[in-house]
């Protein structure tokens, strides 16, 4: 648990439905979030990853028709009672598809063009701009059009323009579903930079079990609208059982060791590979 004036995310025994369906997606949900960790939420798809980021960016229920219960505080803000416009320019949204989110001809249109709505001066529109650009290693794409980029390029664009909002937290929805292994890799390898480097509080939505093992403080993971695991990868990987249950598949080094351990092997349930290598005695 943060302490309060770290805490970006506090949501206490949340449930949430859409107007169009019958049931609630989101059940009894409760998560704290605090400033500069990466947290990633896991799970089968429909288990309610995706309407959980809707409630924390405060879209539903004020963009998306539907009912919100529970307590949702984003940055101190509860902002299905306070309302979505409240939480403009603290949190920024990325979705599956790049394509769905890219409008202008120019990279440099495009990651200007949300710091233009928010009536900044030129120059620290320009100067986010160059900081985006950085941040996602998009120098030399700045007079690119985005619909001449590859996949994995289009989305760190999507990203891009979201950074130039300079949110307090970041929020990506499963964002290499639609992506090749060459994009998912410029994709995760650039949301890693942004946590390591850059420090921001990022939630994201992701089913690549390894790269969320090294890059997230915590895992949670979800099913039919509830959080069933959370915790430190460790905490969350060692519990066997329930990961089997879920049907989800733990890392490599975690399935070799459980493995072993059922065959007499006395081994501490490692999640990496430097973790594994340190168990059997061989520091690398």
């Amino acid at each position: 648990m943060g302490s309060g004036s770290d805490l970006i995310v506090r949501l206490v025994d949340v449930s949430a439905k859409y107007v169009t369906s019958d049931r609630w997606i989101v059940r009894n949900v409760s998560l704290e979030v605090s400033k500069g960790e990466m947290v990633v939420l896991m799970g089968p798809s429909g288990c309610g990853k995706s309407t959980l980021l809707n409630i924390i960016a405060g879209l539903l229920p004020g963009v998306i028709p539907g009912y919100v219960e529970g307590e949702v505080l984003v940055d101190g803000i509860n902002p299905v009672k306070q309302g979505y416009k409240m939480l403009t320019g603290k949190v920024g949204m990325v979705y599956q598809n790049p394509e769905i989110q890219i409008i202008t001809r120019s990279v440099v249109e495009e990651l200007a063009m949300a710091p233009e709505n928010l009536g900044l001066p030129k120059e620290e529109i320009m100067s986010r701009v160059e900081w985006a650009l950085d941040a996602l290693g998009l120098r030399g794409y700045e007079n690119k059009d985005p619909q001449t980029l590859s996949g994995g390029e289009k989305q760190l664009v999507a990203i891009a323009s979201v950074l130039t909002m300079k949110p307090k937290l970041l929020l990506l929805d499963e964002p290499t579903s639609m992506l090749d292994h060459i994009g998912t890799r410029l994709v995760l390898k650039a949301i890693s930079t942004l946590k390591e480097e850059y420090g921001l509080t990022i939630i994201v939505a992701e089913h690549r079990v390894e790269w969320a093992v090294n890059v997230a403080d915590k895992i949670y993971l979800m099913t039919d609208g509830r959080i069933v695991l959370g915790g430190t990868p460790k905490q969350v990987f060692s519990q066997w059982e329930t990961i089997t249950k879920l049907g989800i598949r733990p890392p490599g080094v975690t399935e070799i060791a459980y493995e072993l351990i059922k065959r007499g092997v006395k081994l501490e349930i490692p999640v990496r590979l430097e973790e594994f290598e340190k168990t059997l005695g061989e520091e690398p």
